[in-house]
């Protein structure tokens, strides 16, 4: 890991071994938020929660996710960037093992805003990869470094289902904190020092946040849009489970894991999106995505529960949503990134807060669209997120280029 210490210069540049540090970092950082998606059932039993209770598990998990992009990510802007991504790995490792401990429900479920919280590290270092790489490229860069974050997410759900048959849901969480500490240890050897250039306070970047979202049009369609796409994926992988342990197919946690896997493939739409980006392809790009992610979901209706066939339309649908939430996401990052070296951790913290509350209000609607009309109720919920957006998207098409 023989990388430069100067961040800062004009003629920026990554390494190969670098571009693949981050990616696995993001990917086993944000993972923690995903844990416990697949494992809902099995907590809320436990712990004994209602299942319109249990939906508030990955609930409060975004929301302190989208808290700590709006409090923690700008200090990116004025802090050393590898003290402080180590530093709020460590208060994830501590949030994991107060997860794994506790046997009530409140301190667990104030556990579950920590991990939230604490996984904004991830967006500490997309920028950083954005800023050693230099502008041709910088797409690709990021492209890499989030198929790193997609395949945490997707590669979360199954791993804590297998875990969870081999041995308890408790284990989860302590093999999290465990993987924390070596991350962290990690980090602070490999990662070059990155002082930010700019000069301020803590109040007034978080004063600027305001300024930043009300004088940045892209950002703010660019985080409407993707959450939209977020919310329907959050759904998605929130029910899901819930329908494959239903009775219509019987699965165990290792089948649910199994299913999960298929979402896997979505991950390769990364690099792909990134490169559209970098060749000024992103507007149409963003509208095939939408269009993907709400046809995802009618196919998933295509045939009834239980059947080979249902469960077949129901992994193309996995495959699909997440292709298209995976390149969506890349192509925005791609376009607040070259808005400024000096912004980009407060307009990457405003942009995943915004489209994390989308994920927030997905997995909320999950819990409710199942518990009060099973899944077609849920599917069209999720068919009807990005198509919303798709007016809204439309409208771009009228405006300058983005």
């Amino acid at each position: 890991m023989n990388q430069s210490n100067q961040t800062n210069n004009s003629h920026p540049s990554i390494s190969s071994a670098m571009v693949f540090l981050l990616a696995v970092s993001v990917g086993l950082i944000v993972a923690n938020i995903y844990y416990s998606q697949p494992l809902i059932g099995p907590i809320a039993r436990e712990l004994g929660m209602s299942p319109q209770a249990a939906g508030l598990i990955a609930t409060l998990t975004q929301l302190g996710y989208g808290a700590g992009l709006l409090l923690l990510v700008p200090l990116g802007d004025l802090i050393e960037n590898r003290k402080l991504t180590v530093g709020i790995i460590g208060l994830g490792m501590i949030a994991s093992l107060t997860v794994a401990s506790v046997s009530h429900t409140l301190p667990f479920l104030l556990a579950c805003i920590g991990i939230g919280i604490s996984s904004v590290s991830v967006q500490l270092l997309v920028p950083y990869a954005a800023h050693l790489a230099p502008e041709a490229m910088r797409g690709r860069v990021v492209g890499k470094t989030m198929s790193g974050l997609m395949l945490g997410i997707m590669l979360a759900r199954p791993v804590a289902s297998l875990i969870t048959d081999l041995w308890s849901w408790q284990a989860v969480f302590y093999m999290a904190a465990g993987i924390m500490v070596v991350l962290g240890c990690v980090l602070w050897r490999a990662l070059p020092p990155r002082q930010p250039e700019h000069q301020s306070t803590y109040g007034a970047l978080l004063a600027s946040l305001g300024h930043l979202l009300m004088d940045t049009p892209i950002l703010r369609r660019r985080g409407i849009y993707h959450a939209a796409l977020f919310g329907s994926f959050s759904l998605f992988w929130t029910a899901v489970p819930l329908l494959l342990a239903s009775p219509a197919y019987g699965l165990s946690q290792t089948g649910i894991a199994l299913f999960a896997l298929a979402g896997v493939a979505g991950a390769i739409s990364a690099p792909i999106a990134g490169a559209m980006a970098d060749h000024g392809w992103s507007r149409p790009a963003t509208g095939i995505a939408m269009i993907i992610a709400a046809l995802a979901f009618l196919l998933s209706m295509c045939a009834p529960a239980g059947t080979n066939l249902g469960l077949g339309l129901l992994v193309v649908s996995a495959i699909l949503l997440d292709f298209s939430v995976t390149a969506n996401l890349v192509l925005g990052q791609r376009a607040i990134f070259i808005l400024g070296a000096t912004l980009r951790s407060r307009l990457n913290g405003l942009y995943i807060a915004i489209f994390f509350v989308g994920g927030a209000i997905g997995s909320a609607l999950a819990g409710w669209g199942y518990a009060q009309g099973g899944w077609n109720l849920t599917a069209w919920i999720g068919f009807a997120l990005p198509a919303l957006a798709l007016p809204y998207y439309a409208m771009e098409w009228r405006t300058e280029k983005t």
